[in-house]
C-alpha cells in the first residue's frame, strides 16, 4: 500500500481557521529581530501565519495579533509588504504524480 503524505496544517493568527500551510502567508521574525514576509516558508525564526484575505490581514495588523504572535511591533513598510503578499495569487503547484504498483501474478512471465 502506498504511503499517504500528510499535508501540513497551520492556524491563521487573525481568524483562527486551520488551513494547509501552503494556502497561508507566513510572516517571520528572524533571529536578528527583522520582521519580513517568508514566501518559501523555510526561513529560520519565529513564524506566524495569516489567511491571504484582506479582512484577515487587516485584523491581524490592526488588532495587534500578528505583533503579539511575533513578539515584535510591525513596521509600516512590513505591513505594506504583508498586504501585497496577501493580494498576490498563489504560485502554481507542481502536478501530483501517483505511481500505481503493478501486481505480478504467479502465472505472468
Amino acid at each position: 500500500m502506498p504511503r499517504v503524505r500528510r499535508v501540513p496544517q497551520r492556524q491563521c493568527v487573525a481568524c483562527g481557521t486551520v488551513r494547509a500551510k501552503r494556502d497561508l502567508v507566513r510572516i517571520v521574525r528572524t533571529p536578528s529581530g527583522e520582521v519580513r514576509v517568508d514566501p518559501t516558508g523555510k526561513l529560520s525564526g519565529r513564524g506566524a501565519y495569516v489567511c491571504p484575505e484582506a479582512g484577515c490581514v487587516e485584523r491581524a495588523l490592526g488588532q495587534g495579533r500578528l505583533a503579539g504572535a511575533l513578539e515584535r511591533p510591525i513596521a509600516d513598510d512590513v505591513a505594506r509588504q504583508i498586504r501585497e503578499a496577501a493580494a498576490r495569487p498563489p504560485a502554481p503547484r507542481p502536478p501530483v504524480v501517483r505511481r500505481i504498483p503493478l501486481g505480478r501474478s504467479k502465472n505472468s512471465v
